[in-house]
């Protein structure tokens, strides 16, 4: 589905992640980790070619330079931390924007009932149907991350990209967010590419993980495998398995 060969790419002309291989089939799942700084979202930025790259990027055989804009958001949708929204709209219409090239590409550029049927999926699928008339404003940040989250769904791409979605999640609602992504990717012969700060999380999304430092990778397999070598313990500068297991401890008593 999707293939990074050689990948470098960053700001102002400056390379901020370097030399980046990776690939994730349909039906697979992959986590990124690491620690802040390490440029992991600058590496799902040139992925949904949102920034310039070197190297050479493909979505099912085609290198993404010479897709569209319109051809890769398609294919491609990105649900990013969010602080806040500042305009009034409802619930629901702000779940619609997903669909805003899907119909834009008709002759009337009005929703149809088929996307309302989408959007109302979209919703049931963050248990919010409930609350589709209420104004955003006015919601929860957890609330208004499964507004986002919904809009993604709605968009209907192949591939999510995840830049850290769980960070205004209570404990419940993130696992119902990874349980869910990880049913639709199996479901529907998609993927998704997550960023995530919770190591425990990022297994829980995925058997593969990719540990990135200072924009490069450090190293790329299973989940087994990257917990065998004590790999982790050097890219976090600490003991990462003691932590994890005192931790553990702790609720066993």
């Amino acid at each position: 589905m999707l293939t990074l060969e050689n990948i470098s790419a960053g700001y102002g002309g400056v390379d901020v992640i370097r030399n980046i291989s990776m690939q994730v089939n349909r039906n697979e799942n992959l986590s990124i980790i690491g620690p802040n700084g390490c440029e992991k979202t600058t590496l799902l930025k040139a992925i949904a070619h949102l920034i310039p790259y070197r190297g050479t990027i493909t979505l099912d055989g085609a290198e993404l330079r010479r897709m569209d804009r319109r051809e890769v958001s398609l294919k491609i949708g990105m649900l990013s931390q969010q602080l806040g929204m500042y305009f009034t709209y409802s619930v629901f219409e702000t779940v619609m924007m997903g669909r805003y090239l899907h119909i834009k590409n008709r002759f009337s550029n009005r929703p149809t009932e088929a996307d309302r049927a989408v959007v109302l999926r979209a919703l049931e699928a963050v248990n919010l149907v409930s609350e589709r008339d209420r104004e955003v404003t006015k919601l929860s940040g957890g609330q208004l991350q499964r507004v986002f989250l919904a809009r993604t769904l709605a968009q209907e791409p192949e591939l999510i990209l995840l830049d850290e979605p769980t960070n205004h999640l209570d404990l419940k609602c993130q696992t119902e967010l990874i349980a869910y992504l990880k049913e639709w990717a199996k479901e529907g012969n998609r993927a998704v590419i997550g960023v995530l700060h919770d190591i425990n999380l990022a297994m829980q999304l995925s058997e593969n993980l990719l540990v990135m430092k200072d924009g490069e990778v450090q190293a790329a397999g299973r989940v087994d495998e990257i917990l065998a070598d004590g790999l982790l313990n050097e890219t976090y500068e600490m003991d990462v398995t003691r932590y994890m297991q005192s931790t553990l401890q702790r609720w066993a008593h």
